[in-house]
């Protein structure tokens, strides 16, 4: 605070006009803009201390808020009662209202969700019929790519892959659908059994 009031006090004994254009910055060993906001701080405000701010100062540090953070991402259940009570351990007195460093994170309390048993699980799986239809790597020499135990067998009648779908809720399981033919998004949202798979998984909003 002393090495700023000095700093202020030898800028405007010079009272630089263009104060980037004039040999005060070196003369002073401070750079242009850090001059220049003190000089129009004087000329506005007529004082180059900064003004109160508004509202009481934040009580929880820069490192309380860090560690309230690791807290709730660790421990996404945490009360603010927890949270109270560890800045409490860190010699941090503050109130519930006062956790709202975790708001400007983005984060916000909310409820836990609950209904579960209205969400139904869906997913499909692809089965090669002639195992595994990708590349594979072996190990060999440099003129032993054409040996046998080199190559991979391949099929060219009947080596297709079916593709099984299935789903499940809390109160049941559907049916297993198998897709003909290659996957896509008209085929996924056309399945035939998918809406009798909703009725076994005890939707009770569909009908027949």
């Amino acid at each position: 605070m002393y090495h700023y009031c000095t700093v202020c006090s030898q800028i405007l004994s010079l009272d630089y006009i263009v104060i980037t254009k004039s040999p005060g910055c070196k003369q002073l060993s401070e750079k242009a803009t850090t001059v220049g906001a003190i000089i129009r701080k004087w000329k506005k405000f007529k004082m180059t201390v900064n003004h109160p701010r508004s509202g009481d100062p934040c009580k929880i540090s820069p490192r309380g808020a860090s560690m309230i953070m690791r807290k709730v991402r660790d421990q996404p259940r945490t009360t603010q009662q927890d949270l109270v009570n560890d800045l409490k351990r860190a010699e941090t007195t503050v109130s519930k209202k006062s956790i709202n460093a975790l708001r400007r994170h983005g984060l916000k309390s909310c409820s836990a969700r609950k209904e579960w048993e209205k969400v139904m699980w869906s997913d499909e799986t692809k089965i090669e019929l002639f195992g595994l239809n990708s590349t594979r790597r072996v190990w060999r020499k440099k003129e032993e790519e054409y040996n046998p135990k080199n190559t991979i067998p391949t099929v060219k009648h009947g080596g297709e892959d079916i593709i099984p779908w299935g789903c499940f809720s809390a109160k049941g399981i559907g049916r297993l659908h198998r897709f003909e033919g290659r996957m896509d998004g008209a085929m996924y949202s056309g399945a035939k059994n998918y809406l009798v798979s909703l009725q076994l998984c005890k939707f009770p909003h569909l009908k027949r």
